[in-house]
């Protein structure tokens, strides 16, 4: 795509003589809205902002847009940040209770932008601020905190944009309403903007057909009746566009880099000698100019190029609509005729566009030209993924093999419920409170005149320890275990203190900020699993609380921590501590950021593991089990083996979870089974164990054989709305491998990189692991051998076909260079 230096310089005189001719002449048409509203709030008189964003702000004491009969007012930001701007930052409107604005514009269809800084206000928190904002019977944030927002996004300042329709004869209103259920809630908005947007700008113009949602059929429209709210708004290869260089509508785009997955992609300007073409027609406000004069591309290197994607991946809240607007506009000189540059699209992994042809689209080159697609991002991730993946079509039949694009706009769409508002992000660790810091200094003085008292007292405590201690001698109950080992008594339980910290319950509250909902990450029968900071807020943990009637109790609290507190294993999730205090039963663990081996299977937004990644996950999984069933001191059958017992750390390392019915393993010659009552998970559960209640080492793989199918085939062990003979993911899988289809049962999403080889080595051992008869299954030592041999062999067959590419292009470069000597000599002759 690189420039043809050979142009005469002659042409580049005619070009550049012309050129501001051909500039003027092409730009695009600037927008005036009807309605154009900056209110700094909690301000007097106007104002204009230092950083020239070509704002006038107004202020809102005593106007005509705030409801009279609020109990809000106005409020100076404590501190003040210094990247964040004064106005219309430095002050707000606040109030604990609800307050209203009314703004009387003309019917049409606007953009709404709330601008909070999340700071501490005379007599207000930060942290205290809950709040809901609705707009014309739309709910557009919901228990909304600014603070958890701006800390766990690294912002100071927040803007969120809308995009609302007003009908004739409305007026646009906005009510802020603090959550009535959390003490000292109030809400507050430093600065409200209302600009007119031009008709079907972003919603569908009356009788069109709409664009394509992904995965259904026929035309999906924008309509009145539903609001937007702007999720991103990208300028693809380049920095920040500020809202003065925006056609009349204040809009800012920003850089694409932060969410830019391979970063072997290009951005791409046309300034200077690289930009011998100019605009020939660009549409009117769509975009600004300096948005089409840069792009992202893949580069020269076809063969690489082939090999992957451009690709972006964006955090989006899920169970909504989204609308993906995609900007591009052929600059390249070198791109010449309709079918050079061709490539296929696909949005959250699904095919939007194939063979997409910018050309075409445009009619023409240097013609900026955009794309609107629709996608359902579903399941309850917090937060979802959104990718947007462009894949060329192969050279030679296409001459480049790259794709681009200019830019990006993402907009999320309100639900049936009229509901913009997603849940807040995971807050950061919890902050000390300041005030606690005099009280903690008066403690420490206390404990400076304690002292004296305890020396005095001492002798006294001595005599008590050893009356204690001859009397639990003389009961039996040695407070050392006979390895000289200190134990410490939960419920009846040892439990040894080096490997396993007993918190109090004070520890418990201060690392969940009091079990706030917001630290809630997961849900089971045990409880809520709540995320949690330890050690002065530095190190996260996963905090698993007991609820009063759950399914899991006492034996099974007991049962985790005596099995974990024992066991040490890169593969085990470790237990660090626990809390047993007055009617609690709190387990805390290290915390796994990817959450469980499901998550990232099916049923949820993430983006879907590789074949490679998914072997790996196996096979470390397979270590962990391996050690609990013949590494640990003793036999340990863990009893519920399934994808969500499995989770994964941020380097992707499995880890074995949840040891509540975990049992010792039979021991002796003579013993092969324990008998027990069945527990554990259906669709997982041996079926000699189910019938006769025989549990054994074999029982655990079974299940794993069920997760080894699950990782292949990507679906849970069973599914009521499928055909009769795939319901069971076990029987159905057993059909196909005996009918030499098991390919048919493969994960669409691995479909093109599991070798053969591979996939035999992998459902061969994974069907043995499901055998009936427990005898013929295979040991956790065979399959993770087993395991190890089939990633060997899909690494091996992908270095065999990668070597051979190589050999075909270093053939095909010779073959070209020897045209060219040949070429060469016949000139010179």
């Amino acid at each position: 795509m690189g420039f043809n230096h050979t142009t005469s310089v002659s042409s580049w005189t005619i070009f550049f003589l012309c050129f501001p001719l051909l500039y003027a002449s092409t730009l695009a048409s600037f927008y005036t809205p009807d309605d154009l509203l900056s209110i700094n709030c909690g301000s007097s008189g106007s104002s204009t902002s230092s950083t020239g964003n070509g704002r006038t702000w107004t202020g809102d004491n005593d106007s005509k847009f705030l409801s009279k009969q609020d109990e809000s007012v106005p409020a100076a930001a404590l501190t003040q940040s210094p990247s964040a701007a004064q106005v219309p930052y430095t002050t707000a409107r606040i109030s604990r209770s609800q307050f209203s604005y009314s703004f009387p514009v003309s019917p049409g269809q606007k953009f709404l932008r709330l601008f909070l800084y999340p700071a501490s206000y005379p007599g207000f928190d930060r942290f205290d601020a809950f709040f809901t904002v609705k707009s014309g019977g739309f709910t557009l944030l919901k228990d909304f905190n600014a603070s958890v927002r701006a800390d766990a996004h690294g912002e100071d300042t927040i803007l969120i944009e809308y995009c609302v329709n007003v009908g004739d004869g409305e007026r646009l209103n906005l009510t802020f309403t603090p959550n009535s259920t959390r003490p000292d809630s109030y809400a507050f908005v430093n600065g409200i903007e209302i600009v007119s947007m031009p008709q079907d700008l972003y919603y569908t113009k009356p009788n069109d057909l709409g664009f394509k949602l992904i995965g259904s059929v026929g035309g999906f429209i924008i309509s009145d009746s539903v609001a937007l709210q702007t999720e991103y708004r990208l300028n693809v290869g380049s920095g920040h566009i500020s809202a003065t260089k925006d056609t009349g509508m204040l809009r800012s785009w920003d850089a694409d880099d932060s969410f830019l997955v391979q970063t072997f992609a290009l951005p791409a300007d046309f300034e200077g000698e690289r930009r011998p073409l100019m605009f020939t027609k660009v549409p009117n406000y769509t975009a600004p100019e300096e948005l089409y004069r840069t792009e992202r591309d893949m580069g020269m290197n076809k063969t690489l190029n082939m090999n992957t994607n451009l690709t972006w991946e964006f955090p989006v809240d899920s169970g909504f609509t989204y609308m993906l607007r995609l900007h591009f506009c052929e600059l390249n000189p070198d791109i010449n005729i309709s079918y050079n540059r061709i490539f296929d699209i696909y949005i959250a992994d699904q095919l939007a566009e194939h063979g997409a042809n910018v050309l075409n689209w445009a009619e023409g080159k240097a013609v900026p030209v955009y794309k609107d697609h629709a996608v359902i991002i579903s399941g309850d991730a917090k937060p979802a993924s959104l990718s947007l993946k462009m894949h060329p079509e192969p050279p030679p039949e296409f001459d480049y093999g790259d794709a681009f694009l200019n830019g990006l706009e993402i907009f999320k769409i309100s639900d049936s419920q009229n509901n913009l508002a997603g849940p807040n992000p995971d807050p950061p660790p919890p902050r000390p409170n300041p005030n606690d810091l005099p009280q903690q200094q008066a403690r420490k003085n206390r404990s400076k005149i304690v002292i004296g008292v305890i020396v005095g007292v001492s002798a006294s405590i001595v005599i008590l320890i050893s009356s204690i201690a001859f009397f639990l001698i003389a009961r039996g109950k040695n407070i050392k275990s006979s390895d000289g080992t200190c134990k410490c008594i939960t419920n009846g339980s040892a439990v040894p203190t080096e490997l396993c910290h007993r918190f109090s319950i004070a520890e418990v509250r201060a690392a969940t900020n009091n079990f706030d909902e917001l630290f809630i990450i997961g849900v089971g029968g045990f409880g809520n699993v709540y995320k949690g900071y330890i050690k002065d807020g530095q190190t996260p943990v996963a905090i698993k609380r007991l609820k009063q009637g759950s399914q899991q109790g006492l034996h099974e609290f007991r049962t985790e921590i005596e099995m974990l507190s024992q066991l040490r294993h890169n593969h085990l999730v470790s237990l660090i501590g626990y809390c047993n205090d007055g009617n609690e039963m709190i387990l805390v663990y290290e915390f796994m950021a990817r959450g469980t081996l499901r998550d990232h299977l099916y049923n949820s937004n993430n983006h879907p593991l590789s074949w490679k990644q998914r072997l790996k996950i196996c096979r470390s999984a397979a270590q962990g089990l391996h050690y609990l069933h013949a590494g640990a001191i003793r036999n340990i059958i863990h009893r519920d083996v399934k994808t969500t017992n499995i989770l994964l750390d941020e380097k992707w390392v499995a880890k074995f979870s949840d040891f509540g019915l975990s049992k010792i393993g039979p021991t002796g010659m003579s013993r092969s089974h324990i008998t027990t009552v069945v527990k554990g998970s259906i669709g997982y559960l041996d079926p000699e164990y189910y019938k006769r209640q025989r549990l054994t080492l074999k029982s655990d793989v079974y299940s794993f054989g069920v997760v080894l199918l699950e990782v292949l085939c990507g679906r849970p062990p069973f599914l009521r709305t499928v055909e009769k003979e795939k319901a069971s993911l076990v029987e159905w899988v057993r059909k196909c491998h005996h009918e030499g289809v098991i390919c048919e049962t493969v994960d669409s999403f691995i479909t093109k990189s599991i070798r053969p080889e591979s996939l035999k080595a992998f459902s061969d051992m994974a069907l043995k692991c499901l055998e009936d008869d427990p005898n013929e299954r295979p040991s956790m030592s065979e399959v993770e051998w087993r395991l190890e041999y089939a990633l060997q062999l899909q690494e091996s067959a992908e270095e065999t076909e990668e070597e051979g590419k190589r050999e075909e292009e270093m053939a095909l470069l010779t073959e070209v260079s020897d045209v060219e000597e040949s070429n060469e000599v016949g000139f010179n002759e």
